[in-house]
């Protein structure tokens, strides 16, 4: 088995487009979180959201005016973006005509592609003129397209592919990236996950009832989690990418190391025992949690931070509680835990990956990220925790272990083991 880290980053989040505005923003408790007029004007009941900030000058600087004609999918943009950032953080070049590169691959995620690229061919084919749907609808609106985009940008020759597990898919496809290169089958692989953002996106959570409507005129006050008066989530987009490298690659090439990936574990709740399309099977997360400790050959005792799914719902205490019973540490024994949402909203299929980055970047430079909103925990939780392992302001902290989980509908479960890197 091959030791796998981390060699490169790249994030398209509300809060910061770019690692360097993406690590000073959870540092500082940046929220990326605002109000959107069209939410409004379509009586959505949540009006609010995170969306990157992505100019014309910025996409110019990635993708060719040819790749960018006609180009109406933001979350393989928010992708594309992410993962050049990442392959060049790595120290790799990006040349159209470079050497096919046979050891290097991508697992690189995403929920619904092209949702606004659907939206132009039902109309199109409802008015008769399927000749007008252009020669870009397939890769932009097949589930592949992000990783089709990056195979063919970065002339990667490995397994290239796109996972889809909901929330699940990011932290699951860093997952399967490192099982390829702890078994031997590539030396690189660009793992991550993207989603699109809008109505056409968020509606239907709209509809559900699972978004906040109690702060359309407090954007930035909306997403609340482990919090008593958390109303739901708040809907966000984006993407996150990691360089994942074998150790003997990384060190052939001189290559600088933000962590290492000690561990992970998936698997499911079968929709049984408590666990539904919706909520999950608290005995299989618990299990996915336990197993991914097991993987890393370590104790519940030496996870010192925890980046959680923890999504401003009722399920927030059930996941403390089941972080609880995981590890057996309770009280002020228990680490500290945080959630990225309270900053940029719930990043549906981006989630896991732009979460990823976030606790790499913890490791990184030894701090945890605060919670934001999150003055009146929640008083299940406290049963459970110490006010104290909840940090509502960032503190500096020596850290070296980190645990990285998510979970997403129809109850599937990821759970990452990070680590500082030592020789």
């Amino acid at each position: 088995m091959h030791r796998v880290v981390i060699t490169g980053l790249g994030v398209v989040a509300p809060n910061g487009v770019g690692t360097s505005a993406f690590t000073n923003s959870i540092k500082n408790g940046v929220s990326g979180i605002s109000f959107h007029e069209k939410l409004k004007e379509l009586n959505f009941s949540c009006c609010i959201g995170g969306i990157p900030q992505i100019s014309d000058e910025i996409q110019a600087q990635y993708l060719t005016p040819l790749q960018l004609r006609g180009f109406n999918s933001s979350g393989i943009l928010y992708g594309c973006i992410a993962g050049m950032d990442a392959w060049k953080d790595a120290g790799f070049d990006i040349d159209a005509n470079s050497e096919l590169d046979v050891d290097s691959g991508a697992v690189f995620g995403t929920g619904t592609s092209g949702i606004e690229k659907f939206r132009e061919a039902v109309y199109l084919l409802d008015d008769k003129q399927v000749r007008r749907l252009g020669s870009t609808v397939v890769v932009q609106t097949m589930a592949s397209g992000i990783s089709a985009y990056l195979g063919g940008i970065l002339g990667l020759g490995n397994q290239v592919t796109t996972n889809s597990s909901a929330c699940t898919t990011g932290a699951e496809a860093l997952i399967m990236g490192f099982e390829r290169i702890q078994n031997g089958k590539a030396k690189r692989m660009l793992v991550g996950s993207c989603s699109d953002d809008g109505p056409y996106i968020w509606g239907g959570f709209d509809a559900m009832r699972v978004m906040t409507y109690k702060h359309n005129d407090s954007p930035e006050q909306g997403s609340r989690p482990m919090s008593a008066t958390a109303s739901g989530f708040v809907p966000g987009s984006g993407a996150g990418a990691l360089v994942l490298e074998s150790l003997e690659s990384a060190r052939d090439r001189g290559a600088s190391i933000y962590a290492e990936v000690l561990s992970g574990a998936i698997n499911s709740g079968g929709q049984r025992n408590g666990g539904t399309m919706t909520a999950p099977n608290a005995a299989s997360v618990q299990r996915c949690i336990v197993e991914a400790i097991e993987g890393a050959g370590m104790t519940a005792q030496d996870i010192d931070v925890i980046n959680g799914h923890l999504t401003a719902t009722s399920k927030d205490a059930l996941e403390i509680e089941n972080w609880t019973n995981a590890l057996n540490r309770r009280g002020n024994d228990f680490p500290y835990i945080n959630s990225l949402k309270s900053m940029v909203g719930h990043c549906l299929a981006a989630a896991g990956s732009i979460e990823c980055v976030a606790t790499v970047l913890q490791l990184k430079d030894q701090f945890v990220f605060p919670n934001l909103n999150c003055e009146d925990v929640h008083p299940e939780i406290l049963t459970l925790i110490d006010e104290n392992c909840i940090p509502k302001k960032s503190i500096k902290k020596p850290l070296k272990i980190a645990a990285k989980a998510s979970f997403g509908f129809g109850d599937v479960n990821a759970c990452i083991i990070f680590s500082t890197f030592s020789a």
